[in-house]
């Protein structure tokens, strides 16, 4: 199955601008507040509960349905998704440094729907959910966002599912056709 799990988790420090371990690489991520358009308040209080885990590829980041711990930001390095169904084992494609997931499993509180497999070196970022909560307690169109981000998510993959269906079945139209 799958080798590791991811090697380090830190707590964020604050400091500069990304506030983000000690890593060269973490300074292109965005500050929380931009990434998540809260004030910054909001960003200080999750910045300072959020946690930077570092992975070799192989490292499983979590398990299909293993409770969701929180959110999770991809700060460096790729990721793949991997999904068990039935008698299946589904690939559901890439993570890259900048995406922001987990956000249904998060905002459901549920179990994740997949397992998050590391193909480069790298590091994500969580931000726990008790952390998440009180940020919503305390600013509450923080969660609304955040569903509109699901929303917007579901929706590019309802297009993407489209237009691979469309294309499949254009290239069965013409193959018939010339047959």
């Amino acid at each position: 199955m799958y080798r590791n799990h991811a090697r380090g988790v830190a707590t964020m420090q604050p400091g500069g601008p990304s506030a983000i371990s000690e890593r060269p690489d973490a300074a292109a991520a965005r500050p929380i507040a931009e990434l998540l358009a809260c004030p910054p308040a909001m960003g200080n209080l999750l910045n300072a509960s959020a946690q930077c885990i570092e992975f070799e590829p192989g490292d499983v980041i979590f398990h299909q349905n293993d409770l969701c711990q929180g959110l999770y930001v991809v700060v460096a390095g790729q990721l793949q998704r991997k999904a068990a169904r039935i008698d299946s084992r589904l690939t559901l494609g890439m993570v890259r440094a900048g995406e922001v997931i987990e956000l249904a499993a998060m905002l459901g509180d549920v179990r994740h729907t997949y397992t998050l497999v590391a193909q480069t070196k790298g590091t994500v970022m969580r931000l726990p959910k008790e952390a998440l909560a009180r940020a919503f307690q305390s600013y509450a169109p923080l969660r609304m966002r955040l569903l509109e981000e699901l929303a917007r998510e579901v929706s590019r993959a309802y297009a993407i599912c489209c237009a691979t269906r469309m294309a499949g079945i254009r290239h069965r139209s013409s193959t018939s056709a010339t047959a």
